[in-house]
C-alpha cells in the first residue's frame, strides 16, 4: 500500500489531533546542511546555528540522502535551524503532545535507537541503547507519558512501548510475524496496528498494555496505512481488496467498512482533519502525477487540493485545520510547501534547491 520510497507516509500522525494552538511550527529534515537567514534563504552553510537565529518554529521535517538531519523552521521560511547536527542519520521525528520535546530514530550510536530531545535540540537522550537491534518510528502516547516504537529483534518486527524517561520497556505484540504501523487511539487506551499473523496484512487493535488483540479487517486483501479519527470512533485505512489501492473507513470495532475513494487509481496515505470533517489522501488519478485530494468522511465532496502535474505527497494538517503541509517536487527537488485548506496560496517554505526535504510535522501547540 505504501510508497516504498516514503515509508513515513504509512505511519500514524496522531499529534496532529492536538488542538488549542496559537501559532505554527514545522520540523523538516534536510541532507547535511544548515540554512541560516533572517529573511529569505541567502546562504546554505555547514556548521552551528548562530545565536541570532531563534530556536523556535512551526514545522519540522526530514531530508533524504547519506546524512538525514532534523530541521525546525517557521512557516514564513525564516529561521531554519538544524536541531540534530550529527554525521549519522536522524529520522522519523515526532513532537510530544505538548510540543516541548521531539522523539526520533538515529544511528549515531551505531545501530538505530530511539532518542528524545528538547524542542530546541538540546538534552538529547538515547532511550533504547540496544546493541545490534533496530528501533525506529517512535510515537508518543496522547498524554506524553509513553513512546511506542517498532523494533527488529530476533529476526522479527514487534511493537514495543517505553516510558518517556526510558524506563520500563515492554514488548506489546510478542509474535513471530511482522507487527508494525502502530497508532494510538486518541484517548490512549488502545493501539491499532498492522500484522500479518493471519496470512496477510490486516489491521488489529489491542489494549495499550498489549492485551486483547482483535483482527478488525479480516479480509483476503492487504489492509494497512491506518489512522484514527480525532474522536476515536472510526479508523481510515488503505486496502487493495477491490483490486487496487483504495481509502476505506470503518468503525473502531471493525464494523461498517466502506470504500471511500472508489477509483481505479492508486490512493493512499489518509489523514483526518483535526475536527474530523475531512480526510486528505494521495492519489495518482489526475494529471499523471501524485496529487493531494480532500473528501468528506463519507467519500463525498472530492476536491483536488494540489492540482498540478507534479508529485505532491505527505499531506499533514495544521493543528487548527486551516492549512496543510506537503512535500512536492514542483520546483525540481523535494521541498516543503504549505497551502490553505481550500487550495489557495501554496508557498514553498523550505526554499532549499540544493537538498531534499520531506515528512513535515506540525508542532501540536505553541511554546509560550
Amino acid at each position: 500500500m505504501c510508497d516504498p520510497k516514503r515509508p513515513l507516509l504509512c505511519r500514524c500522525r496522531a499529534s496532529n489531533f492536538v488542538l488549542g494552538f496559537g501559532g505554527l511550527t514545522l520540523i523538516f529534515m534536510a541532507m547535511g546542511l544548515v540554512f541560516l537567514t533572517t529573511g529569505s534563504y541567502a546562504a546554505a552553510i555547514t556548521g552551528t546555528p548562530t545565536p541570532s537565529v531563534p530556536v523556535t518554529g512551526d514545522l519540522m521535517a526530514v531530508g533524504r540522502g547519506s546524512d538525514y538531519e532534523i530541521y525546525l523552521f517557521n512557516i514564513d521560511g525564516r529561521a531554519a535551524v538544524n536541531l540534530t547536527q550529527d554525521a549519522e542519520s536522524d529520522k522519523a521525528a515526532v513532537w510530544s503532545p505538548d510540543g516541548s520535546k521531539i522523539a526520533f530514530a538515529s544511528t549515531r550510536d551505531g545501530d538505530s535507537d530511539i532518542y528524545v530531545m528538547d524542542g530546541d535540540g538540546s538534552n538529547v537522550t538515547n532511550l533504547t541503547a540496544n546493541d545490534e537491534i533496530f528501533d525506529t518510528f517512535p510515537l508518543w502516547s496522547p498524554d506524553g507519558s509513553k513512546i511506542l516504537f517498532e523494533s527488529y529483534r530476533d529476526d522479527n518486527w514487534d511493537l514495543f512501548v517505553i516510558n518517556a524517561d526510558g524506563s520500563h520497556e515492554a514488548n506489546l505484540t510478542q509474535q513471530a510475524d511482522t507487527d508494525n504501523e502502530a497508532c494510538w487511539s486518541p484517548d490512549g487506551s488502545k493501539v491499532a496496528f498492522v500484522a500479518a499473523r493471519d496470512g496477510n496484512s490486516e489491521i488489529y487493535v489491542m489494549n495499550a498494555d498489549g492485551s486483547s488483540k482483535i483482527n478488525l479487517t479480516y479480509n483476503a486483501g492487504r489492509d494497512d496505512s491506518l489512522v484514527w479519527s480525532p474522536d476515536g470512533t472510526k479508523i481510515a485505512f488503505v486496502s487493495d481488496r477491490d483490486g487496487n489501492n483504495e481509502v476505506y473507513v470503518m468503525d473502531a470495532n471493525g464494523s461498517g467498512q466502506v470504500n471511500l475513494s472508489q477509483n481505479s487509481a492508486f490512493d493512499y496515505a489518509p489523514a483526518w482533519s483535526p475536527d474530523g470533517s475531512k480526510i486528505a489522501f494521495v492519489s495518482s488519478r489526475s494529471l499523471g502525477g501524485w496529487e493531494i485530494f480532500l473528501m468528506n468522511p463519507d467519500g463525498t465532496d472530492l476536491f483536488n487540493l494540489s492540482d498540478d502535474p507534479f508529485e505532491d505527497q505527505d499531506p499533514t494538517w495544521s493543528p487548527d485545520g486551516s492549512m496543510l503541509a506537503l512535500q512536492t517536487n514542483r520546483d525540481g527537488n523535494r521541498e516543503i510547501y504549505i497551502v490553505n485548506a481550500d487550495g489557495s496560496d501554496p508557498r514553498n517554505i523550505s526554499n532549499s534547491p540544493d537538498v531534499d526535504e520531506d515528512n513535515p510535522v506540525w508542532r501540536p501547540v505553541p511554546i509560550n
